[in-house]
């Protein structure tokens, strides 16, 4: 995060914040199951096996669902090239639309799936050829950079380091908090404010070209 300037780091912030807000509709929807944080849905897919139970059929479900998200958007980010992060935001959108348009005829699995979907194309924003330089649907690494940006400090390193990382992963638990009471409230409608949110990042993505002073 220190070698983003801070229009990334409020774009990151941002996108986390939307990934835990899917994640959280996601889970109340599903009844305990993930549509960004596959972690979590490996180990159900490990115990399910384990119980020779349905539920490991919804989480490679999700699994895969995710994976074809990633794949997805890294063939279409190659596409777009420069453009990558506008396409992305709006992909992401459309996505998001349209599991709230499955939900809106009661279609659970149909939108889950798309869900999962969206969150593997979200992870696609911060990428550069094959590396993703965030992760911003999972926060596992990043409470060990905090952890270790702490130790940096207790030993008189860099004091303030650790910041930009508990900003990032607490954008994930705002709007986990966020979806949470939104999908109590309106129930899968909850997704049309996240399609909504991924339009506003699109556009915020956009960063203003520079123009070439006028000749002298």
């Amino acid at each position: 995060m220190k070698s983003f300037d801070r229009h990334d780091r409020l774009l990151a912030i941002g996108l986390s914040a939307l990934a835990g807000y899917v994640d959280a509709v996601g889970f109340l929807a599903t009844g305990g199951f993930f549509v960004s944080f596959m972690s979590g849905n490996s180990t159900r897919l490990g115990v399910g096996i384990a119980e020779m139970s349905g539920n490991a059929a919804i989480a490679a479900m999700l699994i895969g669902s995710f994976l074809v998200g990633v794949i997805a958007g890294s063939l279409i980010g190659r596409v777009a090239g420069r453009r990558h992060r506008e396409v992305v935001p709006l992909l992401l959108a459309g996505l998001l639309g349209g599991a709230a348009l499955l939900g809106d005829f009661q279609l659970l699995w149909p939108a889950a799936v798309l869900m999962a979907v969206a969150m593997g194309v979200e992870n696609i924003f911060f990428s550069e050829g094959t590396e993703v330089r965030i992760g911003l649907t999972y926060m596992t690494g990043r409470l060990v950079k905090i952890g270790q940006m702490l130790a940096a400090a207790l030993a008189g390193e860099d004091r303030w380091g650790w910041i930009p990382h508990v900003l990032l992963w607490s954008g994930l638990l705002g709007g986990g908090a966020a979806g949470a009471v939104a999908f109590i409230l309106v129930g899968s409608d909850a997704l049309w404010i996240a399609a909504a949110a991924a339009l506003v990042i699109a556009v915020v993505a956009r960063k203003p070209m520079a123009v070439a002073p006028p000749p002298a």
